[in-house]
């Protein structure tokens, strides 16, 4: 009984389907049934962890296969699920944090006409990433990747009466399509190779595959991952994300689709790890993800996109330790796992703010929030702490260990890539201090029209619930290496280990020095001088291209969307004037000579009988002549 993984994904995907297939009859009771159907995947995921628990490290794999799907020629996939130490992790993140946004977004979406689909998309959503981790071939995991894909649309843009947010959800889907590309040709490539896309099938193969076979099969993973994870240069869409309702931003951008690209990686370690160059573009992209995202958050005045360019960071960190090979899988998995708490936590505190704000987004005009929203206040800075790498809080714990093993990376490369992680550090300190000092503390800044207030307790519940693991999550993942043993199985078969450069504890040292700098900036740049409601314009040039997302949408129009409308206006130039007039000209011959054959018609019988004469007489003249060359 135990045994079964099908429940999980059917549970949300069948409230998915009663909310959307039962229409307003619904509308009283279909908040609940969304929150319930989630609720009991991640009891059941619970039933599952509890089980593997129970078994040796190599028989932590429940493998599930509901039917033959694809027996195509030489083709032959089954719908397989596969339920391991690395999947679990997800399943109960996606789960855990899934339930509590959905319990949160009851208040959120108390007064919105469309509630009843808002959880129905949710449940969509989280069935699909369900597919997505727990799928035992690529396949399968394809599905659950487009099925995100369709989701995220549909919540980026709920609101589409709001041109920007249908805009948005356009921009998102468009953008993502360029790295399912990379998804569907890396696995004709695994076909083409292996003959199969099973994670079994094609592990087994990687070590008689060729380096260069294996190296484009890791770069097509890495556009993937770029895509979903909004990695460089596929991040353009996440900022504009936020557009959807709070809930959607704290289910994609926290716990579920942006963490989908990290997945992908670690589970296709085996071929990442004898492809280095497939690699080291991974940590490439990784670490400047990270910086990228980390100045665009210095510079965002609205408070949900100030965590979303966070989001981009910290989502870099997680592939640059997926890029160090085996000593970096579980230290990404553990970052992702802390981070899903403490962002997840974040972004309900944004949207907890902008309740109380009238969907007010601004943090210039908020200000001295802390004593009249005292629940979100310190729920907020319980993740603020765990996102700046504060001890004894998570992201201490996951960050510095990215940081750590970055260094012992070894060489000029370790020097880069700690470097790159340090700084983003500090970067990521003065960024998140800028936002809780702006938000919670100085004047008042507000309207007088906003009256702000604290949330209900169906928002500010999962809102402790996730502070509580901002706090706890980093040492019970890993005080102990708890989190690396039980991943090791299946993320680093062989024992391999980071040589640190230096001991950790000055490594340590040094990155919460950084960090205090960091912290130390931003209250002298905000706290200690007044804050205007309107941004600055005299500003440096870094600050502006910050504002505007370091060029990336400037950049993608320059580079790919301008040469494309320019190939597209030759080709249609081309069709006008070369294919059309070619068929244009055949019609006209045929009607030419239509016309002229018509004129042979007369009518007259003497006409005809003229012509008899006159072609049997060429007849007659044709077999004389070849009769006397004969």
């Amino acid at each position: 009984m135990t045994t079964m993984l099908w429940p999980l994904i059917a549970l949300p995907l069948a409230g998915a389907a009663v909310l959307l297939l039962g229409g307003r009859r619904t509308n009283g009771w279909g908040h609940l049934l969304g929150c319930a159907t989630v609720a009991a995947s991640f009891a059941w995921a619970a039933v599952l962890f509890a089980d593997l628990l129970g078994r040796d490290a190599a028989g932590r794999v429940i493998g599930e296969r509901l039917f033959s799907w694809v027996p195509v020629a030489g083709l032959r996939v089954d719908f397989g699920l596969q339920l391991d130490a690395l999947s679990v992790c997800f399943v109960l993140l996606i789960t855990g944090v899934g339930a509590l946004i959905h319990v949160y977004s009851i208040g959120y979406m108390a007064g919105d006409p469309g509630r009843r689909r808002f959880f129905a998309y949710l449940n969509l959503f989280v069935a699909a990433m369900l597919l997505l981790v727990l799928a035992d071939n690529y396949l399968g995991l394809y599905v659950g990747w487009e099925g995100v894909g369709l989701a995220s649309y549909l919540l980026i843009g709920f609101w589409s009466h709001k041109p920007s947010a249908a805009t948005a959800a356009k921009k998102a889907f468009v953008v993502n399509r360029v790295g399912d590309i990379g998804l569907a040709i890396a696995m004709m490539v695994m076909f083409a190779q292996f003959g199969t896309l099973s994670y079994a099938g094609v592990f087994a193969g990687t070590p008689g595959a060729s380096t260069g076979a294996l190296t484009a099969i890791g770069l097509l993973l890495l556009l993937a991952a770029c895509g979903k994870s909004a990695q460089v240069p596929l991040q353009s869409w996440l900022g504009d994300a936020m557009e959807g309702p709070t809930p959607v931003s704290a289910l994609i951008h926290a716990a579920t689709m942006v963490t989908a690209g990290v997945y992908l990686i670690v589970r296709s370690g085996p071929v990442f790890n004898l492809a280095p160059d497939a690699q080291t573009a991974v940590v490439t992209v990784g670490a400047v993800t990270l910086l990228f995202g980390a100045i665009i958050g210095c510079a965002k005045d609205d408070i949900k996109k100030a965590l979303a360019a966070s989001t981009m960071s910290q989502i870099g960190y997680m592939v640059l330790a997926a890029g160090l090979g085996p000593v970096g899988y579980a230290i990404a998995i553990m970052h992702l796992l802390t981070h899903g708490f403490f962002k997840a936590g974040l972004f309900l505190g944004a949207g907890s703010v902008m309740h109380g704000m009238n969907d007010e987004t601004d943090i210039r005009r908020y200000g001295g929030l802390r004593a009249l929203m005292p629940i979100t206040f310190v729920t907020f800075g319980l993740g603020y702490l765990a996102i700046i790498g504060v001890p004894p809080f998570a992201g201490f714990f996951s960050k510095d260990a990215i940081i750590e093993t970055a260094f012992a990376a070894g060489g000029l490369r370790g020097w880069l890539l700690g470097g790159a992680a340090l700084l983003g550090a500090g970067i990521t300190a003065f960024y998140m201090t800028r936002v809780m000092i702006l938000t919670f503390f100085g004047p008042r800044r507000w309207s007088p029209e906003a009256h702000p207030h604290e949330s209900p307790p169906s928002m500010t519940l999962p809102m402790v619930v996730l502070a509580v693991g901002s706090v706890g999550a980093g040492a019970l993942l890993a005080l102990g290496g708890r989190l690396v043993d039980w991943l090791e199985p299946v993320v680093n078969p062989d024992g391999a280990h980071a040589h640190h450069v230096v001991p950790v504890w000055v490594m340590s040292a040094i990155t919460l020095s950084v960090v205090l700098i960091g912290v130390a900036v931003a209250y002298r740049a905000y706290a200690r001088r007044p804050v205007p409601q309107t941004a600055p314009t005299d500003v440096s040039a870094l600050t502006r291209a910050a504002r505007r997302d370091l060029y990336g949408d400037a950049f993608n129009e320059a580079v790919f969307m301008r040469p494309g409308q320019e190939l597209t206006k030759e080709l249609v130039r081309i069709d006008d004037h070369a294919i059309e007039g070619v068929g244009a000209g055949l019609a006209t011959l045929v009607s030419r000579c239509s016309e002229a054959l018509r004129r042979l018609q007369t009518g007259f019988a003497r006409s005809y009988a003229l012509t008899i004469l006159a072609g049997a007489g060429l007849m007659v003249a044709a077999v004389l002549l070849t009769g006397v060359w004969r």
